[in-house]
């Protein structure tokens, strides 16, 4: 079931201590790095129909997903993007709107509390690229209602950038060696039972071919690549203080062989980019996934990332 209600307050209960936590995480800012890098160069390529180069004053318009605190948000609006970021939950919504204040960015960010199901509330679009972190539309069974609506919210030649949790990460799977099988086996389920703070709510695990099937032939993928392949991902947060030579080695690791065919679809994420090649009047093709529709799913009370 997608579990709105639970799903605002366990993040809004998170919401104080994120950006605390993700700062003093070396594999969290690594990730972080690796995909703002990412978005920034879609933007920042000469041959990139964004509107960046258009001419001075002139921005990319970015609309985020599940924005939790606003750290990317407010990152990408700081180098020279307009970003409208969403969120469901009403702390880090709370947070998000105290970034526009304290850094003053009232002119290059703004924020809207919404489901990533409801695109059709989105205000200010169309966007150039939109832009989903950490996992948080890994909370929803179906990609397919909030693909069918990217037409209402992306323009004809802007981009999709998710990064979702795949159903199989080594790192997790390694973890039956020291006799935690229920971590170590969550993932091949497909869908376990995730608690943030106290609230409980269902998470699902996506194959890169299912996100390609959900955004249909409108959409052309044009990088896919794993995030946390070989270097810890962040569950494991003593690695990179213990072992901290050894945690960059992998690192490098990563960044040579994670979009080689295989290893880029597994990992503790994948990224996905994918060009929206449709035209104005591109017809929808609404499925019938309600958000309260409900699934049978285990309740081993399992952790998750961020979602909604």
């Amino acid at each position: 079931m997608f579990d709105s209600d639970a799903i605002n307050l366990g993040f809004s209960r998170k919401a104080l201590v994120y950006d605390a936590y993700g700062a003093e995480h070396p594999a969290i800012q690594w990730t972080r790095g690796v995909v703002r890098a990412h978005v920034l160069s879609l933007c920042e390529k000469a041959d990139t129909p964004l509107p960046l180069r258009e001419g001075p004053g002139v921005r990319a318009k970015l609309l985020e997903l599940n924005a939790g605190t606003g750290d990317d948000a407010a990152y990408f609006a700081e180098r020279g993007l307009r970003v409208h970021a969403t969120d469901l939950a009403d702390g880090m919504v709370a947070e998000i709107r105290r970034k526009i204040e304290t850094r003053g960015l009232h002119s290059a960010l703004s924020v809207q509390q919404l489901s990533f199901t409801e695109l059709e509330r989105v205000t200010g679009g169309p966007y150039d690229l939109v832009f989903s972190n950490f996992g948080g539309l890994n909370c929803i069974p179906d990609l397919r209602p909030v693909a069918e609506k990217l037409p209402l919210v992306l323009r004809p030649g802007g981009y999709v950038v998710w990064v979702i949790m795949p159903p199989l990460c080594p790192w997790e799977l390694a973890q039956a060696l020291r006799g935690r099988f229920r971590v170590a086996f969550r993932r091949l389920r497909r869908h376990t039972r995730a608690h943030v703070e106290g609230a409980y709510f269902s998470t699902f695990y996506f194959l890169p071919s299912e996100v390609r099937r959900a955004l249909g032939k409108a959409f052309s993928v044009i990088n896919l690549q794993s995030l946390s392949l070989f270097s810890p991902p962040a569950f494991m947060d003593g690695f990179p203080r213990r072992f901290p030579r050894l945690f960059r080695w992998l690192t490098q690791l990563d960044a040579r062989v994670t979009r080689w065919p295989v290893l880029n679809s597994v990992g503790d994420f994948f990224m996905l980019t994918a060009r929206y090649e449709g035209g104005e009047g591109e017809p929808l093709r609404l499925s019938a996934f309600s958000p309260t529709q409900r699934f049978s799913v285990p309740k081993d009370g399992r952790r998750t990332r961020r979602a909604a």
